[in-house]
């Protein structure tokens, strides 16, 4: 059953809403209630905790600024946004692992 090793990491880690900053530093936990005072919370960006910290500012920034901007919920399924966009769709992070040793000239023609 080594196809359950990725689930099982998954709900273990710490997931945050990269959205809604303490005041003392780091992120509130994700997700919100049906108590009234989270109703008024906005829509969270979660991510895992290890995820968050590596991020910029401005990456956190515009990955919340693209999760709001989508209606939420349509159709009743949540709605998901790339974390970090690359740069072909106008974010910083270069696709340097799918392009391979073809961007470094050592003749590499790709996978046929």
């Amino acid at each position: 059953m080594s196809g359950h090793k990725g689930l099982a990491k998954w709900f273990k880690q710490d997931w945050v809403d990269i959205g809604s900053k303490k005041k003392g530093g780091g992120f509130a936990k994700c997700g919100r209630s049906k108590l009234k005072a989270d109703r008024k919370r906005k829509y969270p960006k979660c991510v895992p905790a290890a995820k968050a910290a590596s991020m910029t500012e401005g990456q956190r920034r515009s990955a919340v600024k693209r999760k709001r901007s989508k209606a939420q919920g349509v159709g009743g399924k949540p709605t998901n946004v790339k974390t970090i966009l690359k740069k072909s769709m106008g974010g910083l992070i270069s696709d340097q692992r799918r392009a391979g040793v073809a961007q470094r000239g050592f003749g590499f023609k790709g996978i046929f």
